[in-house]
């Protein structure tokens, strides 16, 4: 048997609370568990906030989007066995984001492993792959150091890849005394983030590069959400052109005549530099193959090896904090002239501000479809005129996602990223409302990826958490199973039921209405507007068409709906099948 726990303020979990403390840790995400009552007890004596979800996944998805927009890590406790399985899609899901998260975790007593302990199970080797550190820390004069070195893993510090780290203790150590020689301040210090500058002689390479650029192009990322100021002084002196993503949408305000995301597959193509400031060429940018970009030079910016010379190297490389490259960039232009193409520019601009007006021309007057439903981008419509273009957005599901993205005006916005990990909306605007206090954060969600973590609106309830959940209930979840019998073999199934999930709300305490009719929308939302000023949560479940189809799933290809997606992706896929040029 083990011994009772051990209130003492030297023990393991007692240095844990009070170093997450000492680093400014306001609120933890978790789920109780036996394995890590020692820390949960340590957290409330440390006046932590504890937000008791209803299953680990979400606490570590409310942990990535309270991290994400808060600028400091966010903080999960899960127990041992089942609860970092349940944590696991979270945990992919932020290391694919390059979120940082701090899972902390319980393992079994050590006399106990390997004997069919309760929950013996070996987490760090489930969750290697997957973490930028994993570790079982066996000596109690170990857990400050180890805590120390999880934080600076989890942000990166010192040039690596951000991204989430985690930590499990055997309860024994949680209840062990860790030595007051080794409880030493420099462990326990917050310290600002780790800066580092470019070097002087890749900014002067990377000037004439810009210098002689006549269709330069910027590609945001990551590494732009912290270099919004920077980034808008570096378009500003260079005029290039700029797409943003789902990495850093809102970075770059809507109406900056730099952006030109309507015109995303005409720029791509044409454009002769290319600059990625913090951003993977992953799939949702053809990898950076030439089917897609032509043969342009390429600038890379990162603070990171990972985001700096994937599947495409530059002629220019900056390792370097983000924000301090563009300023030095932009310094070192100074009062130098540029070779940009003016009719190409102006080209770009003209057809963005065209396509985009009827953009929103079309969502405000999007018909109802065949069915007698709301049209998807007629919804949107209403949303964003409620919200406002200062809100954060959270866009979840499937083809909804997509309308979401395009069509959503926001400063600050999350959705699954590059894993494809639907079902986040929920505990992501859950975690976001609770780091942005006083700031309206807005869930769009489809009805299917809401269906996931659906019971964490339980969660918001308990904890006041005033988050708006707005639902596109098409019920259009459709499980193929095809009939053998036939010749065809003609798809057979079953549709998502029209729930009604503003019932479900008003069954936990939330705010909770059903929308039928376009015409009783806006009425709907100023009222579910008014319970989150209030300081509860509301959601609405809209019922939209399932007819239309977003420009995204019409071609299978994200990011670039202008491109003439399918002949782009024959092209790129015979760059892999010819190999390497003669």
């Amino acid at each position: 048997m083990s011994a009772a726990p051990s209130s003492g303020p030297h023990t393991a979990a007692a240095v844990i609370a009070r170093a997450l403390k000492a680093r400014g840790v306001d609120r933890v995400f978790g789920l109780c568990g036996g394995h890590i009552m020692p820390i949960w007890m340590a957290l409330d004596a440390q006046g932590i906030g504890i937000v008791d979800v209803r299953d680990e996944r979400a606490a570590v998805y409310m942990a990535h989007a309270y991290g994400e927009t808060s600028g400091r890590p966010g903080i999960a406790l899960v127990t041992a066995g089942p609860g970092v399985t349940n944590a696991t899609t979270g945990i992919a899901n932020a290391h694919v984001a390059r979120a940082p998260v701090v899972v902390l975790s319980g393992t079994a007593p050590q006399p106990q492993m390997h004997r069919g302990a309760l929950q013996d199970l070996d987490h760090v080797g489930l969750l290697r792959g997957i973490t930028r550190l994993a570790r079982t820390v066996r000596v109690p004069a170990q857990v400050p150091q180890a805590l120390d070195e999880a934080f600076a893993a989890a942000v990166g510090d010192g040039g690596s890849e951000p991204g989430p780290v985690f930590i499990d203790f055997p309860t024994d150590v949680l209840r062990a005394e860790v030595p007051l020689a080794v409880q030493l301040a420099e462990h326990e210090r917050r310290r600002p983030a780790l800066e580092i500058a470019p070097d002087p002689a890749a900014v002067a390479q990377a000037v004439e590069l810009i210098a002689r650029a006549r269709r330069p192009l910027v590609i945001g990322g990551r590494g732009a959400r912290t270099a919004g100021l920077e980034l808008a002084a570096f378009l500003d002196a260079t005029g290039a052109l700029y797409l943003d993503t789902g990495e850093c949408k809102g970075v770059i305000r809507d109406d900056h005549p730099s952006l030109v995301n309507a015109m995303r597959g005409a720029v791509m193509g044409d454009a002769d530099l290319v600059v990625t400031v913090g951003r993977k060429l992953d799939f949702q940018l053809g990898y950076g193959s030439p089917a897609i970009f032509g043969a342009p030079a390429w600038l890379r910016i990162a603070d990171n090896a990972a985001e700096l010379r994937d599947n495409r190297r530059g002629e220019a490389e900056l390792f370097a904090t983000p924000r301090r490259a563009l300023h030095a960039l932009t310094a070192a232009m100074g009062k130098r002239e540029n070779a940009i193409d003016l009719d190409w520019q102006q080209r770009l601009r003209r057809g963005h501000a065209e396509r985009s007006s009827q953009l929103a021309a079309s969502m405000a007057t999007a018909p109802d479809g065949a069915d007698g439903f709301m049209h998807p981008n007629r919804l949107l419509h209403e949303v964003q005129r409620a919200i406002g273009d200062d809100a954060t957005v959270i866009a979840d599901g499937g083809d909804f996602l997509s309308f979401a993205r395009v069509g959503m005006r926001c400063s600050a916005y999350l959705d699954p990223g590059a894993l494809g990990c639907i079902g986040v909306g929920t505990p992501f605007g859950i975690g976001a409302a609770l780091a942005l206090p006083g700031k309206t954060v807005a869930v769009l969600t489809g009805d299917g990826a809401f269906g996931f973590n659906a019971m964490e609106l339980d969660t918001a309830v308990r904890h006041r958490v005033p988050v708006l959940v707005v639902v596109a209930n098409n019920g259009a979840w459709q499980i193929e199973v095809h009939d053998q019998t036939t010749t065809h073999g003609k798809v057979v199934g079953t549709r998502l039921q029209r729930a009604d999930h503003a019932a479900m709300a008003r069954a936990f305490g939330a705010h909770g209405e059903r929308v039928e009719h376009t015409s009783a929308l806006p009425a709907a939302l100023a009222r579910a507007l008014e319970a989150v000023r209030a300081g509860r949560p509301a959601l609405l479940d809209v019922l939209v068409s399932g007819e239309p189809k977003s420009s995204d799933a019409k071609s299978g290809l994200a990011w670039v709906p202008d491109l003439q997606p399918l002949a782009a992706w024959d092209a790129l896929e015979r760059d892999w099948r010819a190999g390497p040029s003669a």
